[in-house]
């Protein structure tokens, strides 16, 4: 007796799972190389490159090799959709890593990783916000200010050490700010637009916002500078081709199959993977009021996560 061929439906559930599934491994791919750029930033900086050069230069690469991929069309559908690709480049560009990036000059790698990674918990307000429908629970709220106390703690942590300034701190969060809006415009922009098309305008619009920016630098590394140092190039194209494209590829095919708030929530996981690295590379040292607020920061996600969906299973 042949075995019965499977249901169309079985089929397209079996599809459906295979794509969740890859969302969140790209999710966790994405995370896990930006975990490991904090550090290649910082011996970007470390070897003489500026905060608002290293974020050029890898952005120029890196879109490059996404036009030689995705170049039959240029513009976008409307000069609406235009302005919204210039606000993904500008918050998940310029902004973005300019402060990330400057960030890294005034405090430890690992406390920038994990600043950073608070996106999820301002994406849940900014969708509380302007969704009336999508308000979050109690749960998600006692899982927020858990990890807040935890943000807390972190910033708290570097003022322990009188060479390490606030500013760093507070420059990640805006860091984070930027990341959380350019993902609430991705996700919009997903509906219409491929992950090759959107993050190849990320890229050409967070260039051009942040050309102005190079005019104050007094001095630029020129590209034979570059190419003659093997640590420098070597951590550009690290930058350029994994933490961007396969990055950036990666990011808006999850943001558009698992949706915003749950693809942020993998931000996370980024801060332990710059913490080993970090600790493993550069050496730094954490305070226990830094592991505390990593912890609690963690935790606040699984609180979030946990009774968030358990009180949504009751119907409060």
């Amino acid at each position: 007796m042949l075995p019965e061929r499977p249901t169309t439906r079985s089929s397209s559930k079996l599809k459906s799972k295979n794509t969740m599934l890859l969302a969140h491994l790209g999710a966790l791919l994405a995370v896990t190389m930006w975990g490991v750029s904090f550090v290649s930033t910082k011996v970007l900086l470390d070897n003489g490159m500026n905060p608002v050069e290293v974020y050029v230069y890898r952005f120029i690469i890196a879109y490059v090799l996404v036009l030689c991929f995705c170049h039959k069309r240029l513009m976008s559908h409307s000069w609406r959709d235009e302005m919204l690709f210039a606000v993904c480049g500008l918050c998940a560009g310029s902004i973005y890593f300019i402060a990330e990036n400057t960030a890294l000059e005034y405090t430890l790698v690992s406390n920038v990783s994990l600043l950073t990674s608070t996106s999820p918990l301002i994406v849940v307000l900014l969708v509380a916000i302007l969704y009336k429908n999508d308000r979050p629970n109690k749960g998600v709220v006692a899982g927020s200010l858990v990890a807040f106390l935890g943000v807390a703690c972190v910033i708290f942590n570097s003022s322990f050490n009188l060479e390490i300034r606030p500013l760093g701190d507070f420059l990640s969060l805006g860091a984070a700010l930027g990341w959380s809006i350019y993902t609430l415009v991705l996700k919009k922009l997903n509906v219409t637009y491929d992950a090759w098309f959107v993050t190849r305008k990320t890229f050409f619009w967070g260039i051009v916002t942040a050309l102005p920016f190079m005019l104050f630098e007094p001095t630029l590394m020129t590209p034979e500078e570059i190419v003659n140092n093997p640590t420098v190039l070597g951590n550009l194209l690290f930058l350029a081709v994994g933490a961007s494209v396969v990055g950036y590829i990666m990011w808006a095919r999850s943001v558009k199959s698992l949706g915003a708030v749950k693809s942020n929530n993998y931000l996370y996981f980024q801060s332990i993977v710059t913490l080993v690295v970090s600790a493993v590379w550069l050496h730094e040292r954490v305070s226990a009021v830094g592991y505390t607020g990593c912890g609690l920061i963690l935790l606040g996600l699984w609180l979030s996560d946990y009774l968030g969906r358990k009180i949504a299973q009751r119907g409060q």
